[in-house]
């Protein structure tokens, strides 16, 4: 499911891992979160990454596969909070 508003929102935020704040929205790379081959997962399931970083979790150069989905979905736990106080602070 493609939703350009939380990509927008994702690529605003600075890196999730180093601070970097020209950050890109990174998709999971668990099938668990609908990746498959040529396909990406769900935008619901993106942080940002700058484009070391991002590579890096691309290529499991920061730890196995097991590791990189615990990883992942400590980030997006942080993430969505960072996000739904951003969407309070609007209000």
């Amino acid at each position: 499911m493609r939703n350009p508003k939380r990509l927008a929102a994702i690529r605003k935020l600075p890196c999730i891992r180093c601070g970097n704040p020209d950050s890109q929205a990174a998709h999971s790379n668990s099938a668990k979160h609908g990746k498959g081959r040529s396909i990406k997962a769900s935008d619901e399931f993106t942080v940002p990454l700058c484009f070391k970083c991002h590579a890096s979790f691309d290529r499991f150069e920061l730890g196995t596969r097991a590791e990189s989905e615990v990883m992942f979905d400590q980030w997006l736990v942080r993430v969505n909070r960072m996000l739904s106080q951003a969407d309070k602070e609007i209000f």
